[in-house]
C-alpha cells in the first residue's frame, strides 16, 4: 500500500558482467517507470575494483534518488522485480561475487529499520566509496539516519583511506548528474 507523502529514497545500483554500463543505464530507466515512485536525480557513474572475491571484472556503480509513496519493504520488492527482469538470480549469486545487476535500497526518508528482510540505512553505507562519493554528488545536503551528513561520512572515508583511496577508487567513468 502507497505510503501518504512523498519520501526520498536513494538506491545504489552495481554491474559487473554483461557490459555492466548498460547494465547500469537500464536498471535506472526502470527506475524511472517504477509505480508511485519518481526518480528525481542520478549520480555518475564510477568505475571502482569488486570488493568481493577475486578475479573478478570491476564494477560500475551509481547512485539514483527517488521520491516514492512505496513503502520500504514494497519499495525492496519492486527493486527486487527490477533485478530478476534484468536476468539476476539472486539464490545462485555468490555473495560479493560478479553480478548482472545489483540494486540495494540505502537511504529511505529518516527511517531506520533492521529487520530480516531489510536494513535501513543499508549496513556499508559509510565504508563504500562507489556508494559515498555519488551520494554525495546528488545530495549534499542529505543527513543519513543514524549516521549524520553524507559529507561528514565522506570526510571520514577519506580520512581512513589516505594513502589507500588510489587503490580502490577510480576516476568517474561520466561525471555529469542527470536528472530527468
Amino acid at each position: 500500500m502507497p505510503a501518504r507523502v512523498w519520501v526520498p529514497a536513494y538506491v545504489g545500483i552495481g554491474s559487473n558482467l554483461d557490459d555492466p554500463e548498460h547494465q547500469v543505464r537500464a536498471a535506472l530507466q526502470a527506475l524511472s517507470g517504477l509505480t508511485d515512485s519518481r526518480l528525481v536525480a542520478r549520480s555518475g557513474t564510477l568505475r571502482n575494483p569488486a570488493l568481493g572475491p577475486r578475479p573478478q571484472p570491476e564494477f560500475i556503480n551509481a547512485v539514483a534518488g527517488l521520491l516514492t509513496r512505496l513503502a520500504p519493504v514494497d519499495l525492496l520488492d519492486a527493486l527486487l522485480a527490477i533485478e530478476q527482469r534484468q536476468g539476476r538470480d539472486r539464490g545462485s549469486d555468490v555473495r560479493w561475487g560478479p553480478r548482472r545487476i545489483d540494486l540495494d535500497l540505502l537511504v529511505y526518508g529518516d527511517v531506520a529499520m533492521d529487520t530480516d528482510r531489510l536494513v535501513i540505512p543499508h549496513p556499508g553505507i559509510a565504508t563504500r566509496n562507489f556508494v559515498l562519493f555519488p551520494l554525495l554528488e546528488i545530495a549534499p545536503g542529505l543527513r543519513v539516519p543514524g549516521l549524520g551528513p553524507v559529507q561528514r561520512l565522506v570526510a571520514a572515508f577519506k580520512q581512513q583511506t589516505t594513502g589507500q583511496v588510489s587503490s580502490t577508487w577510480v576516476a568517474p567513468v561520466t561525471l555529469q548528474s542527470k536528472a530527468p
